[in-house]
C-alpha cells in the first residue's frame, strides 16, 4: 500500500471519527433539548393546574370539580380517538375551562335560588372571557377554542354564540357533556347532587339535543371505567398532589410530603379566606331580610357557624331602665336555661362585655349562671362574647359557646367583631320595629290587643274554622253604667277601672284565646273551638269574675263593677266578622236591658228606707 493511500485512509478514518462524534453530540443535544422541553411542558402544566386549583379552591361549592373534569373528559377523549395534540388541548382546556368565571360576581355563582336574567347575563360572560385570557398564551395546541364553545349545544341553543352540531369543536362537546354530569351528580348552591343513574339517564335524554349523539353514547359506554378514575383522583386529590408532575424531580418522601402539606396549606387558606368573605356577605344579605329580634337572630345564627363554630349561641339585650341584660334568643346546647338568664351589668361574662364594651375570648361559660345564682352544670366549656354598640349605645352582647375548652382563638373573635359590627344596628332596628308593631296592635290604656289586632286574629280562626268544620264563638261586653263613674269620679278613675276590668278578663280566658278592647268601654272575646253551650258557660264566668273584683273608686269607697255580655257562634249564627259581631251586640244590649229590669224590681221591692240616698 502507497504513503498516498495510506494518508488517504487515515484521513477517512479521521473524518469518519469526527462524524461519528459530531452525531453523537447532535444526539445528545437533541436528548438534553427534548429533556429540556418535557421539563418545560410539565412545568407549564403543573404551573397551570396550580392555577386552576387556586381558582378552585375559591369555590367551596365545587370541590374536586377540576380534576374530576380533567379525568372524565381525558378519558372520554382518548375513546373517541382525539390526536395528541387534541387530547393534550382537552387536558388543558379541562383545567382552565372556567378561568373566565374571575369575571363574575361571586355571589352570583354562589347564589342558592334560580338567577334573574341581569345575573344570567353576567354568567354568560365567562367562556367569552376565558377565551380571551387564554388567548394570549401561545400553547402548541388549541385551547381557547374549546373553553369559547364549553357551553354552546348540539342543536345551537347554547351561548356565548349558538354554534349547532359540528361547528362546535369535538374537544368543547366533550366538557361541555362532562360539565354538565358533575354538575348533577355535586352538590351546588342551587341543587342537591342527583344519583348516577338519574344523571345517566339526562344524558340520555339529551343526546341529540344538547350533546353530540357520539359523544354522548361513548361517554355512557365507558362510564364505569371513568368513575373508577375519577375515584383514584378523588383520593389523590386530598393530598393535593398534581399529576403534572416533572418525572425527573429528585425529592425523597419526606420531602414530597412537605411539599404536600404546603399546598394543602396554602390552597386551603384560600378557600378559607373565601369562606370568610361569603359567609360575611350572607350574613349581611340575611341581615335585610326579617324585621323581628328573633327572627333575625336565627338567621344570623344559621350562618354565623360558617364563620365561627359554636355549640350554642345567644343574644342579650340590654335594658337601661334596669342596667340588665336579659338573653332574647338563644340556640344549641343548653338553650332553655340560657333563654332564662337575666344578667345585671358587671356580672358575668355578659355582664362584663356590656360594663366594659370589649370582648371575651375563651372565658368560662359558668360564670354567667353562677351570677344568676344558678347551680346549673353546664357542658359548655368555653365561650366568646361581643358588645353589640349601636353608635355610643350599647345594644346588647353576642355570646358564641363551645363544649371543648380553649376552643376560641383570636381570628373567631376578629370575625365575631365584624359581625357584631353589622348585626348592632340591624338588631337595633328590630327592637324598634318590635315596638312600633306591638304598639300599633295594641290598646295603650289597657294593654290588651287592640281592635285591628282582633279583626286579624278573627279572620284567621274564622277560615280555620270553616277548613277544619269546627266552631268559634265571639263574645262582646260593655261596662254598666261607665259613664257614670267618669262623671261622677272623674275620668282617670274611669281609666283605673277599665284597667282592671281588663285584667280579670285577661285572667280568666284560656291561654290561646284573645280579649280586645274594642271601644270605650267594651271588649270583645274571641274563644277558638268553643261551642254555644261553652260560650254561654264563659260569658257567666266573666260576668262573675267582674261582679267579685274589688275596686276602690277612692280609698275606703268600694265602687261595685258589672258587665254585660252577648254571644255569637260561628257558623250557626254567621259566617262573618260583620255578621257574628252584630249577633252578639245585639244579644249584649238584651242582656244588658234584662240587668237594668232586674235592678229596678230589686229597688221596687226595697222599702224607702232601704233605698240608697
Amino acid at each position: 500500500m502507497t504513503q498516498l493511500s495510506l494518508w488517504l485512509m487515515a484521513s477517512l478514518l479521521l473524518v469518519s471519527g469526527a462524524v461519528c462524534l459530531l452525531a453523537l453530540r447532535m444526539r445528545s443535544r437533541v436528548a438534553a433539548e427534548r429533556e429540556r422541553t418535557d421539563r418545560t411542558s410539565s412545568l407549564h402544566l403543573a404551573t397551570m393546574e396550580a392555577l386552576a386549583l387556586a381558582i378552585e379552591a375559591k369555590d367551596h361549592t365545587a370541590h374536586n370539580h377540576i380534576r374530576r373534569v380533567q379525568v372524565y373528559s381525558t378519558g372520554l377523549a382518548k375513546a373517541l380517538g382525539m390526536a395528541d395534540a387534541e387530547l393534550q388541548a382537552v387536558q388543558t382546556a379541562a383545567l382552565l375551562h372556567d378561568i373566565g368565571k374571575l369575571a363574575v360576581p361571586e355571589h352570583i355563582l354562589a347564589k342558592p335560588g334560580p338567577l334573574t336574567p341581569e345575573e344570567f347575563q353576567k354568567v354568560r360572560i365567562h367562556p367569552q372571557i376565558g377565551a380571551e385570557i387564554i388567548g394570549s398564551v401561545p400553547f402548541p395546541y388549541p385551547v381557547a377554542p374549546l373553553i369559547l364553545n364549553h357551553h354552546e349545544r348540539w342543536d345551537g341553543n347554547g351561548y356565548p354564540a349558538g354554534r349547532k352540531g359540528e361547528q362546535v369543536p369535538l374537544g368543547a362537546r366533550v366538557l361541555g357533556l362532562i360539565e354538565f354530569y358533575d354538575a348533577l351528580t355535586s352538590d351546588r348552591p342551587y341543587h342537591k347532587a342527583i344519583t348516577a343513574e338519574a344523571a345517566e339517564a339526562l344524558v340520555r335524554e339529551e343526546s341529540g339535543k344538547a350533546f353530540d349523539p357520539v359523544v354522548a353514547e361513548t361517554f355512557l359506554r365507558i362510564l364505569p371505567e371513568l368513575r373508577q378514575e375519577a375515584r383514584k383522583a378523588d383520593i389523590e386529590a386530598r393530598s393535593f398532589s398534581l399529576p403534572f408532575h416533572d418525572p425527573t424531580a429528585t425529592t425523597t418522601p419526606s420531602e414530597t410530603s412537605s411539599s404536600e402539606r404546603s399546598r394543602h396549606s396554602v390552597f386551603e387558606d384560600i378557600a378559607v379566606a373565601h369562606r370568610e368573605i361569603y359567609a360575611l356577605y350572607e350574613i349581611a344579605q340575611t341581615m335585610g331580610t326579617s324585621l323581628g329580634v328573633s327572627d333575625t337572630m336565627a338567621l344570623i345564627a344559621s350562618r354565623l357557624s360558617n364563620l365561627v363554630p359554636f355549640s350554642g349561641c345567644a343574644l342579650f339585650l340590654h335594658n337601661e331602665d334596669t342596667d340588665t341584660l336579659y338573653c332574647r334568643f338563644a340556640t344549641g346546647a343548653d338553650a332553655e336555661h340560657i333563654q332564662q338568664l337575666a344578667i345585671k351589668s358587671g356580672l358575668g361574662l355578659v355582664g362584663w362585655v356590656a360594663r366594659n364594651r370589649r370582648p371575651l375570648v375563651n372565658a368560662r361559660p359558668g360564670a354567667d349562671f353562677e351570677a344568676t345564682g344558678s347551680n346549673l352544670q353546664t357542658s359548655l366549656q368555653s365561650a366568646l362574647v361581643c358588645p353589640l354598640l349601636f353608635g355610643d349605645r350599647l345594644i346588647g352582647a353576642l355570646a358564641v359557646y363551645h363544649v371543648s375548652a380553649s376552643f376560641y382563638r383570636d381570628d373567631h373573635r376578629r370575625l365575631l367583631d365584624r359581625v357584631c359590627e353589622q348585626a348592632a344596628a340591624v338588631i337595633h332596628n328590630s327592637i324598634i320595629f318590635e315596638q312600633t308593631h306591638e304598639a300599633s296592635l295594641t290598646d295603650p290604656l289597657t294593654g290588651l290587643p287592640n281592635t285591628r289586632f282582633m279583626f286579624m286574629h278573627l279572620t284567621r280562626e274564622l277560615a280555620r274554622a270553616e277548613r277544619l268544620e269546627s266552631e268559634v264563638s265571639l263574645l262582646v261586653m260593655d261596662m254598666n253604667d261607665f259613664k257614670d263613674i267618669n262623671d261622677t269620679y272623674g275620668h282617670q278613675t274611669g281609666d283605673r277601672a277599665l284597667r282592671e276590668v281588663a285584667q280579670v278578663l285577661r285572667t280568666t280566658i284560656r291561654p290561646y284565646d284573645i280579649c280586645v278592647r274594642y271601644a270605650g268601654d267594651e271588649f270583645i272575646v274571641v274563644l277558638a273551638g268553643c261551642g254555644a253551650d261553652e260560650a254561654e258557660h264563659k260569658r257567666r264566668e266573666l260576668q262573675q269574675a267582674v261582679d267579685h273584683l274589688v275596686f276602690e273608686a277612692r280609698p275606703q269607697m268600694p265602687l261595685a263593677l258589672s258587665i254585660s255580655a252577648g254571644a255569637a257562634v260561628f257558623p250557626q249564627d254567621g259566617d262573618s266578622y260583620d255578621a257574628l259581631l252584630a249577633t252578639a251586640d245585639s244579644r249584649m244590649y238584651s242582656d244588658k236591658a234584662m240587668r237594668k229590669r232586674d235592678a229596678s224590681r230589686q229597688l221596687s221591692a226595697a222599702g224607702p228606707t232601704d233605698r240608697p240616698h
